[in-house]
């Protein structure tokens, strides 16, 4: 399609989302899509397709846009009076339209002091305004450019902003650096462009790019810090598909150069050459640096441990077992501490035990968990507030990078920090947090060991115990059950490789047995839509479909899909939004799918900040086409308005993923079992599935997958040098 802008209805100058209206050759029309900064006057050139919206009627939704310059006098003053160029309005606008008509574009970009023979228009303001309109098609230009080697328009804005004039050359000579400086560029986008470039498949840019491509891959696919470098190179190979004899060799020297250069640091481990990315080994330095430093520096506090202990006991009329006791104790001497153990061991009680005998002694604490849901169930668990990490720390993003404002320098001013779920925290996370801890301060480390890992790189927790340097709480004894539950009791049974039982007398834990997926989605969908609601008098939305994949009849994506439209179908009176192949509606359950630092949030009492979380889930408040956006209120209470590029970090939750589920607790928990990669449906999983769990959890699908998951204790092999960094730290080779 081709027409000139007639208005710009909608722009979000964060993103470049545009709605325009056109004048077509014969008829005016809307588009809709992400373009460069345009004003009304601009003629384009766009490719797409016609759709029909529910509210908006027939549109044009715009792949791929050229702008071209406009020619009658008329698009030539809505041009210049647009605002994009400084010091212009309409009445110099129109003094230059009339004194040189359809040439006036002309005049401006290439003989701009001709422009001072308008009144009101000096030889500065001239050169100003020839600038601005030079900046401006520069930018156009580049993201026609950009567009023609197969870049998204919206990637193609972000390029430009990242590098402005320098982008056509740096995307000449080296499109893989775009790898390593623009956040959603990957290898493969690169490597398109390179080969339309004419760069050569062995190139050293591309080799180089590669290595650092498989090892980020490592650690945001598996959650590896390293990888040995014969299995690095192996994936690189893979990866390249070079014909040359001496690939290997090749890729083995360009690991030595990227070393050089600081991309990546070689160490020795286990009697074999490791590569880390320069960043994933100086965090985990960073962790074992300060974990040793808190172990040295703290003193004990100057308690009767004992008798607190037992003064506490006497306050709430309880007992605590040894092994409590001892975990209290430890956590009064030393500067590091991890308790760990399973559902109802009595982790909570020991928190509020040390939460209690510090403040009675006038010691500051501060409790935190590494998800907003986590947060919020320490919080009601303890009566004590409990913040995410992110909030702790006070990320801010006034500067557009993203920054803790609680670090290295400044420092938190409480004497103890507590987190829970330490399971879930990656490397970035707890280095953060524990750079942030001040001098002499005391850390408390509160988790399942048996959990899944964190979905981020690192093995923070494992390592950590493994070492051996931290002492280490092991909690064993269940006491939160009471005679007609089962939920903790087949927890630690499944944990144990044992099959949970399963009884009549239960009113917590079920089993329905069945072997057809179709009939097992459509078991759930019953459950959750009448059974469990007439039941247990809760509401659907507050039962959580647990799956342990997402493709397939009872994947994540399926189930998803069957229980919006069984809970909240199509209405008149409810707007939607279809974003790629997923529908929003209002009142459709979500969840937040990565961490996103700059997005704003409000809540009811006046607050205001930035960052939402994987993980998050909420509820959509209101879905506005016209923008188009969507407003979400989330469960901790945060409300955030998303705009067009922000909708791929939305995706449904009345059925999750159990790796999404880590963290949270949920009152109802239904878990679908399937069939399918034994290196996934594994006992951790279910076990972690099952501990989601707060007042009633039903497993569906067949016995043989049950008992094939209970005895499958597959756990996959993270790589993660922590541990290693913490006992003796091998050294690289420089030093």
């Amino acid at each position: 399609m081709k027409g000139t802008v007639l208005e710009v209805i909608f722009r979000n100058a964060e993103n470049g989302y545009c709605v325009l209206y056109m004048q077509g050759d014969s008829m005016p029309y809307t588009a809709v899509g992400t373009f460069p900064p345009l004003t009304e006057g601009e003629t384009l050139e766009m490719e797409g397709n016609w759709v029909r919206n529910s509210r908006f009627g027939e549109q044009f939704a715009v792949t791929s846009v050229k702008v071209l310059p406009p020619t009658s006098k008329e698009a030539i003053f809505k041009y210049l009076s647009s605002g994009l160029f400084k010091g212009v309005g309409e009445v110099t606008a129109y003094a230059i339209v009339e004194k040189f008509g359809e040439q006036a574009l002309d005049v401006i970009e290439h003989y701009p002091a001709k422009l001072a023979q308008v009144k009101g228009v000096s030889l500065k303001k001239a050169i100003s305004i020839q600038e601005s309109m030079l900046n401006l098609k520069e930018m156009q230009d580049t993201i026609v450019f950009l567009q023609s080697y197969g870049v998204s328009l919206g990637l193609a804005i972000k390029i430009f902003k990242a590098y402005e004039k320098s982008t056509a050359k740096i995307v000449h000579d080296n499109p893989y650096q775009l790898v390593d400086d623009i956040e959603g560029v990957g290898f493969l986008t690169a490597d398109k462009i390179a080969a339309k470039i004419g760069i050569e498949p062995d190139s050293r840019f591309r080799i180089g790019a590669a290595i650092v491509h498989v090892l980020k891959e490592a650690a945001n696919k598996n959650g590896d810090t390293y990888l040995p470098e014969n299995k690095l190179i192996d994936e690189v190979y893979k990866l390249l598909r070079l014909e040359r004899e001496d690939a290997v060799e090749l890729i083995s020297e360009m690991i030595e150069d990227c070393e050089v250069t600081g991309k990546i640091v070689r160490l020795r481990k286990d009697e074999e050459d490791v590569d880390m990315l320069a960043r994933n080994y100086v965090c985990e330095k960073s962790i074992a640096t300060y974990v040793k430093a808190m172990l040295n520096n703290a003193a004990s506090l100057p308690l009767d441990a004992d008798e607190e202990i037992e003064l506490y006991e006497k306050l709430n009329h309880i007992t605590l077992h040894e092994s409590q006791a001892q975990a209290v104790r430890s956590c009064l001497i030393k500067g590091v501490n991890i308790i760990t153990g399973g559902p109802g061991t009595g982790k909570t009680t020991i928190v509020k035990c040390i939460i209690h005998l510090l403040r009675s002694r006038n010691y500051s604490v501060c409790l935190c968990a590494p998800t907003g849901r986590a947060a919020k169930r320490l919080t009601e668990t303890t009566g004590v507030e409990a913040k995410t990490i992110h909030r702790l720390l006070d990320l801010d993003f006034s500067d557009g990078k993203g920054k803790f404002m609680f670090n290295e320098s400044t420092k938190l001013e409480e004497d103890v920090v507590i987190v829970d779920e330490v399971s879930m925290c990656d490397d970035y996370v707890f280095n953060a947090l524990i750079k942030a801890i001040k001098f002499g301060g005391r850390l408390i480390m509160v988790g399942d060991k048996d959990q899944l890992p964190s979905v981020g790189a690192g093995n923070v927790l494992a390592d950590m115990i493994a070492s051996g340097i931290v002492p280490v709480s092991y909690l064993t004894q269940i006491y939160r059950q009471s005679e007609d539950s089962l939920i903790v009791e087949n927890a630690h049974r499944i944990n144990a490789g044992k099959m949970p039982v399963i009884n009549n007398r239960s009113r917590d834990f079920f089993f329905d047995n069945k072997t057809d997926p179709d009939d097992i989605l459509a078991t759930v969908t019953d459950m959750v839509t009448r059974r469990i609601p007439a039941y247990a008098a809760v509401d659907p939305m507050e039962i959580q479909v647990l799956c342990p994949m997402k493709k397939g009849v009872i994947g994540v994506e399926n189930m998803n899909l069957t229980l919006q439209n069984a809970l909240n179908p199509p209405q008149k009176q409810k707007t939607e939004l279809k974003v790629g192949l997923r529908t929003f509606r209002e009142g459709d359950k979500v969840m937040h799918t990565v961490n996103n630092y700059e997005l704003q949030w409000t809540d009811d009492e006046g607050g205001t900040g930035t960052g939402v979380f994987n993980g998050d889930i909420g509820k959509i408040e209101k879905i506005s086409p016209s923008e188009p956006s969507l407003q979400v209120l989330f469960d901790d209470g945060k409300r955030v308005k998303y705009m067009q590029g922000d909708f791929e970090d939305l995706t449904l939750a009345y059925a999750i993923s159990v790796h999404k589920s880590q963290g949270s607790e949920f009152p109802v928990v239904i878990i679908a079992l399937m069939s399918g990669n034994y290196m996934i449906l594994t006992r951790n999983l279910l076990y972690t599935a099952v501990t989601r769990a707060r007042e009633m959890a039903v497993l569906v699908g067949s016995q043989e997958n049950l008992e094939k998951m209970v005895k499958n204790n597959y756990t996959a092999k993270r790589y993660s040098m922590l541990e290693s960094f913490l006992k003796t730290p091998p050294l690289t080779g420089r030093e």
